[in-house]
């Protein structure tokens, strides 16, 4: 899991402060479809909105889901707020 700075968490946060969430997690929690899905997106614009609907917190906390995506990402969680969380993560550089 990659790390990141507080300026860097802040910057985050507001850049996407105003987005509506890309993905949601249903009842059927964090699928591999939608890790796949998360993936894709972190490829194309590194920062990412995501939204746990009520009916997938019946097994899991908000944060355990959240922890688990960022970690199948490769990805540093951002932020926990309710049952929206953010992802980011650096571009991957080409190998030489």
């Amino acid at each position: 899991m990659s790390e990141i700075t507080t300026r860097m968490k802040r910057h985050v946060r507001h850049k996407l402060k105003d987005e509506k969430p890309t993905i949601w997690i249903g009842k059927d929690g964090l699928t591999p479809q939608l890790s796949i899905e998360i993936e894709k997106q972190l490829n194309k614009s590194r920062m990412l909105k995501v939204k746990i609907l009520k009916s997938a917190l019946q097994q899991e906390t908000a944060k355990a889901i959240a922890t688990k995506a960022a970690a199948d990402a490769g990805a540093a969680l951002v932020e926990v707020r309710g049952h929206v969380f953010i992802l980011y993560r650096r571009h991957k550089k080409p190998p030489p």
